[in-house]
């Protein structure tokens, strides 16, 4: 891939994700609203970039073609034992988590209801996970990690992925559980990374991401009531 269009990606993709800040904790949009959003920044526009600026195939360019179920094997391994640290994590801070401010939060601002709650979780599990990956690890990551600049797509990915989550959760924890929140999506962000390097796609990291999510929709659960 030529470097014009890893600026070009950069840049992009900042664009791409100061805007759902700006969505997300200034105009407080409903989640419904915000997720209309997110399909055009983070499928829709990377789609139209790839098929009219690079003038590739979107089949080449996410090399989906074939699938290799050995290398995938990973992506399961490793999603089950990230739901466990989800859940294990969850119950080891638990006590410096302010969960009524978080439920505050969902309720007022994403309008996240108890009644509506089960269907956000399946949209969050399979669709926003499916968003998420496609962008930062399919769109971002393999794509500017086909240059000589290597670490600067693993590091670059990552941190982006992880910043970008302040907008989901930057009224939700106080500052040192905040920063221990974002080193844990960076790290999470580099395995991402790293494990899509074995398939050169991003269906590896889309499977892990998918059995993380069910571990943090369980803890949705939880603070709902539903297990009470």
């Amino acid at each position: 891939m030529e470097k014009k269009y890893v600026v070009q990606l950069v840049m992009l993709s900042l664009l791409s994700c100061s805007g759902l800040f700006i969505i997300e904790q200034v105009l407080e949009l409903s989640y419904f609203i915000k997720t209309a959003a997110k399909i055009i920044l983070f499928l829709l526009i990377p789609l139209l970039y790839i098929k009219f600026v690079m003038k590739r195939s979107i089949l080449q360019f996410l090399n989906l073609k074939t699938m290799d179920w050995k290398n995938l094997q990973q992506g399961i391994l490793l999603g089950f034992l990230s739901m466990v640290i989800v859940i294990g994590a969850f119950i080891i801070f638990k006590d410096f988590i302010n969960t009524d401010t978080i439920l505050v939060d969902i309720q007022s601002r994403m309008k996240i209801t108890p009644e509506i709650f089960i269907f956000i979780a399946i949209y969050i599990t399979f669709g926003n996970s499916l968003l998420e990956e496609f962008y930062f690890r399919g769109f971002l990551f393999l794509h500017i990690h086909e240059t000589e600049n290597k670490v600067f797509a693993y590091l670059y990915s990552a941190l982006l992925f992880s910043i970008y989550h302040v907008a989901i959760f930057a009224v939700w924890f106080d500052f040192w559980i905040m920063l221990l929140a974002l080193f844990g999506l960076f790290i999470i962000g580099l395995v991402f990374n790293w494990i899509n390097t074995k398939s050169n796609n991003f269906l590896n990291s889309w499977i892990l991401h998918i059995l993380a999510d069910v571990g943090v929709m369980l803890i949705g659960f939880y603070l709902f009531g539903f297990f009470s």
